[in-house]
């Protein structure tokens, strides 16, 4: 599989071999849904939190008598049927939201989803990405100069200054490897990848 390398222009310059297994699988909607869906349920917490019957302010005396009111019967103002009450089945604060992924099965996902970066145009490819100083202008114009406005930054070791450059553009990440998660490759329009992030992609997960 030969993958685009450019320049500081943006232009394509020369090609770079990448792994068929990595960036020539096919593509399989179902397992990247899974992977995403995972990765979007083990980012929850469980701190909600609603009262049961047994835990709300409220009296227990019997409101009205059983019979003789015309009124349907009621044991207690805390009942689920009554505005205020408590819940019929409450959300717990310790609930788990967690959604496990086979490690063969996350890797699978990983390659589809760089396969297909790469058949769609949104993967490219760098010699290396760095900046000489910690600013965001310098990070702002060098992807101007490439065309890239929203894009993830994907190198082998994030250096200090891109890292500080990055954090006031909105639309701009910056993440090692073994960051790279399936909704921020999926999400971003274009992927930035550099050689030796290429080398580490290929250990990884092919």
């Amino acid at each position: 599989m030969e993958l685009q390398l450019i320049n500081d222009k943006g232009e394509a310059t020369a090609s770079v071999a990448g792994s068929d297994a990595l960036f020539g699988r096919a593509y399989n909607e179902a397992l990247v849904h899974q992977l995403v869906k995972s990765y979007l349920a083990n980012a929850r917490q469980g701190t909600r939190a609603q009262r049961a019957r047994g835990e709300v302010n409220k009296s227990t005396a019997k409101p009205w008598r059983q019979k003789g009111t015309g009124r349907a019967r009621a044991g207690m103002a805390s009942s689920p049927l009554w505005r205020g009450g408590g819940k019929i089945f409450p959300s717990s604060p310790n609930e788990n939201f967690a959604h496990k992924v086979n490690r063969k099965v996350y890797r699978a996902g990983i390659a589809t989803i760089l396969s297909q970066l790469v058949r769609e145009g949104r993967l490219k490819v760098v010699e290396s990405f760095a900046l000489d100083a910690p600013k965001t202008k310098l990070l702002a114009t060098k992807l101007k100069d490439m065309g890239i406005e929203r894009v993830l930054i994907v190198t082998d070791n994030v250096d200090e200054n891109l890292a500080l450059s990055s954090r006031n553009l909105m639309h701009v990440a910056v993440c090692r490897v073994q960051q790279a998660d399936p909704v921020s490759l999926v999400g971003f329009p274009q992927v930035l990848v550099t050689r030796a992030a290429l080398a580490k992609f290929e250990e990884v997960f092919a």
